[in-house]
């Protein structure tokens, strides 16, 4: 073994810990700690800039390229009413709606101001107002006929084997085929001078109801039939009746089936309504688009581009609220989506083997320790 030589400059230039200068060590602060955050109410988190910017530009780009294609192909197509409008003169038309929105607005008050009643035609708001309305009510009707037809159909396979071709003819028919005859049974059933509801727009309703509770009904049924077995059984166990079974077990765990169809089904409505109102001469966006279309004046090309982007903005997407079960609150997603969170392990027999094992590592017993499965 070799030893290394010390040198007394070694421990010269060690400085020693009481020579410090006690000035200095009582003038030192302590870091600041990092600022928290503000909570926000429900466990929400605002996200970083970099995730808003990731998010954001990609649809930015998307529309900003599409605006851009359209203003410089718009002019190279030409029509009968001239050139095809591009984005700026459909925003200039869209200024004019507004405009003339807000003059009948003025007169309207004035008339009644006077005493009088305005009888001026609907403006394009008053026409967004009653699509919103018709489109409303048509997916009501068509959410309490589906949903409660679709439990009972994925409860019995009795009632689903009745029911499924008659959906199966049903549902693939046009709307322009149901609106002959839902105009000759309402015409007959409201026959008074002076209805509660306008015919056009029990006709347009009706319309929108038959052609869009088939997506409800069908996810309902689905989700009610593939409930786990295991639930079932447990409520066999617990000798529970037709109502408790459907309200505590079916209805939960068929929620997320019966919301995509939901969806689907106003999506639906949606498309129905210009062809139902076109038809049915109800004073909403699909009247409006007919009007414009058999004007055939310049501006009409832009208008009806107008309404066009008005009716895919009006379009709600309730699919984007929590359309993830895992970031469902955890008391639901325990009982609506058995699903997506894995499965229990079921209780079993402990071998004498297991059994000393278990006590002699202090652990739970050996139902409790076992891995629980992988979802499905």
């Amino acid at each position: 073994m070799t030893a290394l030589a010390l040198r007394k400059t070694a421990f010269d230039a060690a400085p020693d810990a009481g020579d410090a200068d006690p000035a200095v060590l009582t003038t030192s602060e302590p870091a600041p700690a990092p600022r928290r955050p503000r909570a926000l109410p429900f466990g929400l988190r605002l996200p970083s800039a970099r995730a808003v910017f990731d998010a954001a530009w990609p649809p930015l780009a998307g529309i900003g390229g599409f605006l851009g294609l359209w203003a410089l192909l718009a002019p190279a197509v030409h029509t009968s009413l001239g050139a095809l409008p591009g984005p700026g003169d459909v925003w200039t038309a869209f200024t004019g709606l507004l405009d003339e929105a807000a003059a009948a607005r003025v007169a309207a008050a004035e008339a009644v101001a006077a005493g009088s009643t305005y009888t001026g035609p609907p403006t394009f708001i008053d026409q967004i107002g009653t699509s919103l309305e018709t489109v409303a009510a048509g997916f009501v009707l068509a959410t309490l006929a589906a949903v409660p037809l679709g439990l009972v159909a994925g409860m019995s396979k009795r009632v689903n084997a009745a029911i499924n071709p008659l959906v199966q003819v049903m549902r693939p028919v046009s709307p322009l085929a149901w609106l002959p005859i839902v105009t000759m049974v309402v015409s007959a059933a409201m026959s008074g001078d002076d209805p509660a509801l306008p015919k056009s727009f029990v006709i347009s309703a009706i319309v929108v109801m038959l052609c869009s509770l088939w997506p409800t009904l069908i996810n309902t049924a689905i989700g009610t039939a593939s409930i786990d077995k295991d639930l079932i059984a447990v409520g066999r166990v617990l000798r529970l009746g037709w109502f408790a079974r459907l309200t505590r077990l079916v209805l939960p765990s068929s929620l997320p089936y019966i919301f995509t169809g939901m969806r689907l089904s106003l999506g639906t409505g949606w498309m129905v309504l210009i062809a139902a109102e076109m038809l049915a001469q109800n004073p909403g966006l699909g009247k409006f688009v007919w009007d414009e279309f058999q004007n055939g004046s310049e501006k009409s090309l832009a208008r009806i581009m107008v309404a066009v982007v008005v009716i895919g903005l009006r379009q709600p997407q309730p699919h984007r609220l929590r359309k993830d079960p895992r970031r469902w609150p955890r008391s639901y997603r325990s009982r609506a989506s058995p699903r997506a969170t894995p499965r229990a392990a079921s209780p079993r027999r402990c071998s004498a083997a297991s059994t000393s094992m278990s006590n002699r590592a202090n652990s739970s017993p050996c139902w409790a320790s076992r891995a629980p499965a992988r979802p499905r």
